[in-house]
């Protein structure tokens, strides 16, 4: 069965260049008391996404921004662009088929299995998982493979917080993740186009890293279904596809788990896959990438931006072999 890859964007696929949000109108989203927090279930009646007939996702309230050294100030890409052109394959190959068939996705409820080297292993509801944790936004730069970029304020929580709860045992040496499986919800896995489910994985130290988000909302909203709802994570110095969407599992394990596109290509698709201008795509050059939103291409930073925060998690690696 023919396997469909990424490629790299042609210019008539541009998204034209959109008004970009105020702060003030992201920098809503939902804080738990000091006893927790639990995210709205509510949406208005009127409020039905025009692309996929979803309920538009609930707005959240007073999240507070998250620590200033994990931020950008760079424009954020506007929230049209970044709901309408991104790569979930679960809904179609195309940019605009997550928008356009996410709505047969039902994100709630919703549990996530924590396995694996845990002293305390389970399965969660997702207001369970989130409830001891104060949500925040952060606004991180978003770097796909196929050399474009956005940059998307998120809300969520640091994975790190979520994973010492299940107590990891000194064999967990990788987190693996896995999106969830169900075709008639997500109908691109009626076909062979992967090797379903979706998975992912980091090492444990990359995954307990500060900078790494288990999002749970966006642009002062909760996630939309085609980005990911309601639980994605979100690793901002890495390509986007690691950054795995609709997580239904955890596990914590000894060994470094098998990813999808690393499993389809290994060659073109890494396990690292940490963003490197100096390290070309077999098929394109990463030296530069177009923002969702301009018309001229920028260089690619090492690590997009983010290497003085973790760079030394890669000391005395050879950054060619971190693809």
């Amino acid at each position: 069965m023919p396997i469909h890859r990424p490629r790299p964007i042609l210019s008539r696929e541009i998204t034209d260049e959109g008004l970009y949000l105020d702060r003030r109108r992201f920098l809503q989203g939902a804080a738990g008391a000091a006893a927790g927090l639990a995210l709205s279930g509510c949406f208005g009646a009127e409020e039905v996404s025009a692309s996929s007939g979803a309920p538009a996702p609930a707005q959240l309230v007073d999240v507070p921004r998250g620590p200033a050294e994990f931020q950008t100030d760079e424009s954020p890409t506007s929230y049209a662009d970044a709901t309408t052109y991104n790569n979930f394959y679960e809904f179609g190959t195309g940019k605009t088929d997550p928008a356009a068939r996410a709505g047969s996705l039902r994100p709630k409820p919703w549990s996530v299995a924590i396995e694996g080297e845990v002293g305390r292993p389970g399965s969660v509801p997702l207001e369970e998982l989130l409830r001891p944790h104060t949500l925040e936004e952060r606004v991180y730069r978003l770097r796909c493979v196929e050399a474009w970029s956005m940059v998307i304020p998120w809300i969520g929580i640091p994975l790190v917080d979520v994973l010492k709860r299940f107590e990891p045992t000194s064999k967990a040496k990788f987190v693996a993740f896995e999106t969830l499986v169900d075709p008639e919800q997500m109908p691109g896995q009626r076909r062979g186009i992967l090797d379903w489910p979706y998975r992912e994985g980091l090492r444990i130290d990359e995954a307990t890293h500060p900078l790494v988000l288990l999002a749970v909302g966006m642009y002062g909203r909760e996630l939309p279904n085609q980005n990911g709802a309601p639980l994605r994570l979100v690793v901002p110095w890495k390509y986007g596809f690691k950054s795995i969407k609709s997580i239904v599992k955890i596990r914590l394990q000894e060994s470094q788990p098998q990813t999808t596109w690393s499993q389809e290509n290994a060659r073109e698709y890494g396990f690292f896959a940490n963003v490197n201008p100096e390290v070309s795509h077999p098929r394109w050059s990463q030296a530069r990438e177009r923002r969702i939103g301009d018309l001229r291409k920028r260089p690619t930073l090492y690590l997009n931006g983010y290497a003085d925060e973790v760079g030394s998690l890669y000391r005395g690696m050879d950054p060619a072999r971190l693809f």
